[in-house]
């Protein structure tokens, strides 16, 4: 051997038939090379011995970091439910990335070393870049289906965003095409990373803006290629790490604070947006958080005037408020309070004040406190003790600190408690019990009427929720949701249907006599009772209705002479839907109508998707008649995303085929079933998993931080040894991916039915010790879904690698269609068939796996002659 300048070596080996393995020449290869490494060097010669496992760990962990971060900024600049659009953009990047390479593959494998540079500089630049070009596309979801430009908008931003994931794909692509030998090791460096990256740019977010981590990720990103040339040792090192410095220092001073690149430019239609339009109006305040950009905005000019739904008859005007905006769209008001309750009266208005005239002196628990108007409300009708929950601790902090002196430190009085976390996970764990659950209305009538929302999960409307509301009330106790009204009735009947549900559910025999509804002009507030309405009971409701000219809807005895009195409608639409409802044929009444109104269940969380899609052409019928509003613009955003996706995919997967060669025994066809099966089943466990553990968690950033980084982690452990344990299995089987995907089926399937009660019996316990139940719970699963990648790839790879690219994008793309079509699949069968589907997408896997003879194994090699590498490593 001999030693190079700059650390490179230059390797003359003889190997002949006549030399035993044994020699004392062969001793030395081995200690410099292992076998494996050997052979990747046979292959390409000048290039790299080992993979430069630091870069791809840190590439990896970068790219899904800024996966997460472009989550928070669209959700300010957009609104938060389009992730799967992030989701699926940075997939497709990784998809593109493979039929790149295996069109271009062979002539950057003959350069891997600055090839893979030049990439992760690339990755780091456009991190950057690529949002600040996204967000100046002028896309708007609710112009989608009467303005045939937002469709190539919403490519356009598909194709910008893309840009850094085909980078860092192509880094990995090229990995994993050149160290044949190492893709177990490569894979695992890679998912490791990006478990990693989940959860370090969630504790990112705590010390950094949104936009300043994005400063930080594209300088991790050009960081990445200058580890790379010194891990590979790269002759030009100097020069590329020089060029490093330099790309990185332009992607940090394209978005220098202050700048006009830095600005957050989100959408004209979003609440915040349209509120800075009127004059006068200021921000006071912001924060920002993983859970929320939070913004208090005055209006001196046009005061904010809150008071949903109040009554015409009020005789009282509100008081004098500030708004809180949430990522942009409607929170709440803070509301001015001295300590007199006189200025308070308006809060007697208002549907959701109901409660309070059928219980004096309630013991009260406000779900979702916000910026504190139930609370309010709660003190002006003298309850004996407030519970408050609030999710957000931005939120908390305006009302119990910055502004305490302006809404009279509400948080400080003795009757106050207050109580940060997630309200599922509060009441499960509460032992306590109430007078009276206020579930608070805290989205905006303007999301809500456009079903904005359609495609978020909410846990505070199922079935299973009523259900533990119910039995933390005091016997006679009151459980109230209030919620906005929309015209044809769909809020209001869905709620009622499940409050239904969970009554019969609970074993009550005629629900009827438990509950009560009231509408005003834009809300309605439902009434569950412990127990049966009383005749004094329904008298005060009565009353109440009258003297405040709110409709009454249903109450135990009702007549239908009583409805529709106040707020005419042309019938009484929502009367005679509850009475339906509450009649012999629920079902019959629910399947007929022209909107969806089944109750949501945890598994089918999506109590704001209304739209059936049987109605769709009843709907754009109605376009000209302005019943475009009736769509829930998410929905169609889903399904164009989902056919872009989809198109953009099959282009990608079928560009390389005609000059890709396969083996025997494995074709194309079989490499496509295989990595196709893995993508999509994969997804889908992710996503099913996560939501169901945003309940067990009781924060959604635990969920998505906690599961993502145990499902990454540990599938990266599980592909690091994949070959030992596949090669273990082969000796036991002929069919060793069926055991696995047996497996996999078996704990799929199990977690899906015993999680539930699971959650239940544990949710009370402390935060620490439910996220370690929680890693303990996915560390199996995740260890053996890290095990078919690699183990296919590495079959690819010993009988046709010409292939390893097309399977990386074969894969990549499917993965693509996952994203958006598990949610879709989600939202209308619910998660427990999300994950029945995925066990069968790996069974079929196996099958395909099965189907495809084993290679020869790699033996050492026995050459004749001399075998030299004299050229210097990278070039």
């Amino acid at each position: 051997m001999e030693r190079k300048a700059r650390g490179q070596c230059s390797v003359s080996v003889l190997i002949t038939t006549e030399n035993p393995p044994q020699s004392r020449k062969w001793v030395l290869v081995r200690k410099m090379l292992t076998m494996n490494e050997y052979r990747d060097v046979q292959q390409t010669p000048g290039v790299a011995v080992r993979p430069p496992f630091i870069a791809i760990a840190l590439i990896s962990a970068t790219a899904l970091a800024y996966e997460v971060l472009l989550t928070r900024l669209f959700s300010i600049t957009l609104w938060h439910h389009f992730a799967y659009l992030i989701i699926s953009a940075a997939l497709l990047g990784y998809g593109a990335s493979g039929t790149f390479l295996a069109l271009m593959g062979k002539r950057l494998a003959r350069h891997f070393g600055p090839a893979f540079v030049a990439f992760a500089c690339a990755f780091g630049i456009s991190t950057s870049a690529s949002f600040l070009i996204a967000q100046r596309i002028p896309f708007n979801p609710l112009e989608l289906f009467w303005d045939v430009r937002q469709s190539g908008y919403l490519l356009g931003i598909y194709g910008a965003l893309l840009v850094p994931f085909f980078c860092a794909g192509t880094c990995m692509g090229l990995a994993f095409s050149r160290f044949h030998s190492r893709i177990p090791h490569v894979y695992s460096a890679d998912i490791l990373g990006a478990g990693a990256g989940s959860l370090a740019v969630v504790a990112v977010l705590f010390v950094v803006a949104p936009m300043q981590a994005l400063q930080w990720l594209a300088a991790a990103g050009v960081l990445a290629a200058g580890i790379a040339t010194l891990e590979m040792r790269l002759r030009s090192g100097a020069l590329l790490l020089v060029l490093t410095i330099g790309a990185a220092a332009i992607a940090i001073v394209a978005v220098l604070p202050g700048g006009e690149g830095m600005r957050l430019r989100p959408s004209p239609y979003k609440d915040l947006s349209q509120a800075l339009q009127v004059s006068g109006a200021r921000v006071l305040a912001e924060s920002a958080s993983p859970l929320a950009e939070i913004t208090v905005l005055e209006s001196s000019l046009v005061p904010f005037r809150y008071a949903p739904g109040m009554s015409l008859a009020s005789p009282i005007e509100p008081a004098l408020q500030l708004g809180v905006y949430s990522d942009g769209d409607w929170l709440g008001p803070l509301t001015r309070f001295d300590g007199d309750l006189a200025p308070l009266g308006y809060l007697d208005y208002l549907t959701s004040a109901l409660p309070y005239h059928l219980h004096a002196a309630p013991r009260v628990l406000v779900l979702g406190a916000g910026s504190g108007s139930d609370i309010l409300q709660a003190i002006y009708h003298r309850a004996a003790r407030i519970d408050a929950v609030e999710l957000n601790p931005q939120v908390a902090d305006l009302v119990r600190n910055r502004f305490a002196n302006y809404t009279g430190d509400i948080y400080h009085r003795p009757e106050v408690r207050l109580h940060l976390a997630e309200a599922r996970g509060f009441v499960a764990g509460d032992r306590d019990h109430y007078d009276l659950i206020q579930v608070a209305l805290v989205d905006s009538f303007g999301a809500t009427a456009a079903g904005l929302h359609a495609l978020s999960e909410n846990y505070l409307y199922t079935v299973e929720a009523f259900e533990d509301y119910l039995a933390r009330l005091e016997p006679g106790g009151l459980l109230a949701v209030t919620r906005w009204v929309t015209l044809p009735p769909r809020d209001t009947l869905k709620l009622f249907a499940t409050a239904v549900a969970a009554l019969r559910q609970s074993g009550i025999g005629d629900p009827g006599q438990h509950l009560a509804l009231i509408r005003g002009w834009k809300t309605a507030t439902l009434l569950v009772k412990h127990g049966v309405f009383n005749a004094g009971e329904i008298n005060a409701l009565r009353d109440f209705c009258r003297t405040r000219s709110f409709d009454l809807v249903h109450y135990p005895g009702i007549g239908a002479e009583e409805v529709n009195r106040y707020n005419r409608l042309d019938a009484p639409y929502f009367f005679e839907g509850t009475q339906a409802l509450l009649g012999p044929l629920p079902d019959a009444f629910i399947d007929n109508y022209k909107f969806h109104i089944a109750p949501a269940r945890d598994d089918r969380p999506y109590f704001f998707r209304f739209l059936k899609v049987s109605s769709l052409p009843e709907i754009l019928a109605l376009k000209e008649q302005g019943g475009l509003p009736l769509l829930e613009w998410g929905y169609p955003v889903l399904i164009v995303t989902l056919l872009q996706a989809a198109l953009a995919s099959l282009l990608l997967i079928l560009a390389p085929l005609p000059r890709l060669k396969a083996s025997r025994a494995v074709g194309r066809w079989r490499v496509a079933g295989y990595f196709a099966a893995i993508g999509l089943g994969f997804m889908f466990l992710e996503i099913a998993f996560i939501q169901k553990f945003v309940q067990f968690l009781a924060h959604p950033l635990y969920a998505v931080a906690v599961v993502l980084c145990a499902f990454l982690v540990f599938a990266g452990l599980g592909s690091r040894y994949s070959a030992t344990f596949v090669s273990r299995l082969e000796k036991r089987s002929a069919h060793p991916l069926a055991w696995l995907v047996l497996a996999i089926g078996i704990l799929a399937l199990a977690y899906a039915w015993l999680l539930p009660p699971l959650f239940r019996q544990l949710m009370s316990t402390t935060d620490v010790f439910r996220i370690a139940v929680s890693v303990c719970i996915i560390a199996p699963l995740a260890l053996l879904l890290g095990i078919p990648f690699p183990a296919g790839l590495s079959r690819v790879a010993s009988q046709a690698d010409a292939l390893i690219p097309w399977a990386w994008a074969v894969n990549g793309c499917a993965s693509v269609v996952g994203a958006v079509l598990a949610t879709l699949l989600a939202v209308h069968f619910g998660f427990t068939l999300l994950i029945t589907l995925a066990v069968g997408l790996y069974f079929a896997a196996g099958a395909v796996f099965a189907s495809c003879a084993a290679g020869p194994e790699w033996q050492a090699p026995q050459l004749k002659g001399t075998l030299e590498h004299n050229r210097p490593v990278g070039k």
